[in-house]
């Protein structure tokens, strides 16, 4: 009897709407960001679509997060305490996992598409794609200082969360757009969306974008790595050159 039910519980599970897949089908406008003498930032246009082999649920909403990763740079964040009328550094904190750019675009307010446990999970939301470590034991409120990180990044567009920014149409088709600023770090910039039903994720895909330094932008580049040497003599004979030629514009103006 106990075999029989276990049976009929399987099969009931097998027919059941939780066992069809929603996978992702995406598009990038542009797979490579080439950074010149110019280069002022650049807009990624992110689209794709759904995949199923069983029709729409019908009892829940698709919600579509997206986020556009960059490398991850160590840093160290000091704090500063005014002490004897000036400001000095007292205390540091490491943080290990900050990724240079993160910018995180939803269909609908963020916690509404993705649960917190989800969020734990996948590290998705901004607070969770990074993390301190290193804190000395005397160090006090440690969380402070991804905060910081969190808000200077913010202000200079390298953080951005774009709720409400993601186009979804009929369940299936789905669009944004995320503006990568000019101070961009080189390297390999990691694209992944979640499709989620109640808060939970039901699917996930990842695609990664080259950003690379053309021109004589990575000429000196390659210079500094590999001749660190004859870059920084490069780099004082520029300096010297344009003292002088500043110094022989202000003796033409004046004669």
């Amino acid at each position: 009897m106990i075999r029989r039910l276990a049976a009929l519980l399987l099969a009931l599970l097998g027919a059941t709407p939780l066992a069809a897949q929603e996978d992702v089908v995406l598009g990038l406008s542009r797979n490579v960001i080439s950074i010149s003498a110019n280069f002022d930032g650049s807009d990624i246009l992110i689209y794709g679509a759904v995949k199923r082999e069983t029709p729409i649920p019908p009892e829940t909403e698709l919600g579509v997060v997206i986020t556009v990763e960059g490398p991850y740079v160590p840093l160290t964040v000091w704090r500063k305490e005014r002490r004897f009328g000036i400001w000095v550094n007292t205390e540091a904190v490491e943080v290990d996992l900050a990724p240079s750019f993160y910018a995180v675009a939803t269909s609908a307010p963020f916690t509404s598409v993705m649960s917190h446990v989800e969020d734990l999970r996948h590290r998705v939301s901004v607070p969770r794609a990074i993390r301190s470590v290193g804190a000395p034991i005397s160090v006090e409120d440690t969380q402070a200082f991804s905060e910081a990180v969190i808000r200077i990044r913010d202000a200079d567009g390298r953080y951005q969360l774009l709720e409400d920014s993601v186009a979804v149409r009929e369940q299936t088709l789905f669009s944004t757009s995320v503006r990568l600023p000019a101070n961009l770090t080189e390297g390999t910039y990691r694209t992944r969306i979640f499709l989620t039903r109640d808060g939970s994720v039901v699917s996930e895909y990842d695609r990664d974008i080259e950003v690379q330094k053309v021109g004589i932008e990575r000429w000196l580049y390659n210079l500094s790595q590999s001749q660190p040497f004859l870059y920084g003599l490069l780099a004082l004979v520029l300096a010297l050159a344009a003292g002088w030629t500043a110094s022989a514009v202000t003796r033409l103006i004046r004669s």
